[in-house]
């Protein structure tokens, strides 16, 4: 059954995997993380978990059936109530749905685990399957942004009312 679940200390050398096996592959639709992240991942992951600790990001790993991860899903820069949502989905996954369905449980999580009112995202006018998963999942556009030379939208996703409900 495919889950989602916090990231830990022990889920490095599985995300490190799961960041090379699709580097292209992310490369295609946002902009590479470079060499360095792969070259120092351990200390980064370290770094990210303190933040995590601190309340300043939720991060998490959508894994399949069989355990290895398949996706990432976060919810960064927590303030005021609110966060940015930022998820990315292995090639392999992509298309099947899964991306909507992390979303809409990422949702659930933000408001009633993080307390949260408020969710917010980006993304270029080109990449059209994180723009359907926005809409599938009840964000709402705000505003035409630029990604350096790329067209953007930024999007904002009210939960003020408590948990959403199953879309």
């Amino acid at each position: 059954m495919t889950s989602i679940s916090r990231l830990r200390a022990d889920h490095a050398e599985a995300v490190l995997a799961f960041e090379r096996e699709n580097r292209a592959y992310f490369a295609a639709s946002v902009p590479d993380r470079g060499d360095d992240y792969f070259a120092e991942f351990a200390v980064r992951h370290r770094a990210l978990l303190d933040e995590q600790e601190a309340g300043l990001h939720h991060f998490h790993l959508v894994e399949g059936d069989d355990g290895r991860v398949i996706g990432r899903i976060n919810l960064v820069g927590v303030r005021d109530g609110s966060a940015e949502l930022g998820y990315r989905m292995a090639e392999k996954a992509a298309g099947r749905g899964l991306a909507t369905w992390a979303v809409q449980r990422i949702r659930v999580l933000a408001a009633r685990d993080y307390g949260l009112t408020a969710l917010r995202a980006e993304t270029t006018l080109d990449n059209t399957g994180s723009r359907a998963v926005l809409a599938r999942t009840g964000f709402e556009p705000v505003e035409d942004v630029m990604f350096g030379d790329r067209p953007g939208r930024r999007y904002v996703l009210d939960l003020s009312g408590g948990v959403p409900p199953a879309l």
